[in-house]
């Protein structure tokens, strides 16, 4: 016969009879989690870095965005928005050097 819900425990069961907690280790670390963490602090780097500079180029004036619709241009080439993407920049190389940090996670197995 199938149970209709869950079972509550009788009340004179020991907590022991439920066993004991196990403890479980660390699991080791594989070549792609060490490649994968690499990859994602040279990818945050790149990002990281080409965000800090592109903005403040020339470049940043004649492209395909700013060039799009004419009423934008005054917005693309706002200080503040070229501050703003140089700002997630500054968030991305954050992110690689914590990650290039956190990779001493590593460096025991």
């Amino acid at each position: 016969m199938i149970p209709s819900g869950p079972q509550r425990p009788p009340e004179d069961a020991a907590p022991a009879s439920y066993g004991t907690p196990v403890a479980l280790g660390r699991r080791p670390a594989r070549w792609y989690n060490k490649a994968l963490a690499i990859l994602l602090v040279a990818f945050c780097f790149e990002i990281g870095l080409f965000l800090v500079i592109f903005p403040w180029t020339p470049y940043w004036d004649t492209n395909y965005i700013g060039a799009l619709i004419p009423q934008w241009h005054q917005f693309w080439n706002n200080l503040y928005l070229r501050g703003a993407v140089s700002g997630l920049g500054v968030v991305n190389l954050y992110i690689a050097v914590l990650e290039l940090y956190r990779l001493r996670r590593f460096a025991g197995r």
